[in-house]
């Protein structure tokens, strides 16, 4: 049977110390930066899926394993895994069924358990709002899912923040506002510049999947108070003029 060490060290052996070294610059790994400490064996991330093709019959049991482990990739491995055994149980058959909802529960509590392994955005965008996003759409048996969601996005961890709102990702996808605007709020004033962008990013795609109306309603009340790199990405697919007038009204 495939375990997770297995894969790791297969991982491990595909080391290319050129990529790992222009990866530790792009995922910002200095000291004081935010993926200060981060180690990765340098592989893209196209490797990393073709990897995870090859190993999803793995036990779920021997991820934790995957998400332990120090380097980037192989932690990536592990979030893409799940993913992988998630959607799987997400066809129409399988929506209601009690088996099915019991599996995802499960594969969710073990991504919450685990949630500060995914310690960089490109963890966090690559597996919640496909996991996370997803379950909020489907029958579940873990309780109150705002509770659940809401503590993420209280959570002292930044990564933990952004889950909760690229999340909502997921939900648009279903026409669902409620969960983009409830965290937009939630986040409007967080001081970081990756969560600017998150939050952006996000209200952009609500413009684009579900209302371009309920972003200029938002915009309407929170423009002037929202961080100019949040404001930017949220308009970016709007016309000049309209994009220099709401421009215009930030702070």
């Amino acid at each position: 049977m495939l375990t997770a060490n297995d894969i790791a060290a297969y991982m491990e052996s595909l080391r290319n110390e050129g990529q790992r070294r222009i990866l530790m610059r792009f995922f910002k790994t200095g000291k004081g930066e935010y993926g200060e400490g981060d180690e990765f064996i340098g592989l893209k991330v196209p490797q990393t899926r073709e990897i995870v093709k090859l190993s999803a019959d793995i036990p779920l049991d021997e991820i934790p394993t995957l998400l332990a482990n120090r380097y980037h990739e192989v932690r990536l491995c592990g979030l893409l895994l799940l993913v992988w055994k998630f959607e799987r149980l997400t066809k129409k058959k399988l929506v209601a069924d009690a088996a099915a909802i019991a599996e995802r529960d499960r594969i969710v509590s073990l991504y919450l358990r685990y949630a500060d392994r995914a310690n960089n955005w490109d963890l966090v965008d690559l597996s919640a709002p496909k996991i996370l996003g997803r379950w909020l759409l489907l029958p579940t048996q873990l309780g109150d899912k705002q509770a659940i969601m809401d503590s993420l996005a209280c959570s002292e961890n930044l990564w933990r923040k952004r889950m909760s709102m690229v999340s909502t990702w997921g939900t648009m996808q279903a026409g669902d506002s409620s969960w983009c605007l409830r965290y937009a709020e939630m986040h409007l004033h967080h001081r970081h510049d990756l969560m600017h962008k998150a939050v952006g990013w996000m209200l952009r795609e609500l413009g684009k999947r579900v209302s371009i109306e309920l972003l200029r309603d938002f915009l309407r009340r929170h423009a002037h108070e929202m961080p100019r790199t949040m404001l930017r990405y949220a308009i970016e697919k709007m016309s000049d003029d309209e994009r220099r007038h709401w421009m215009n009204l930030s702070k």
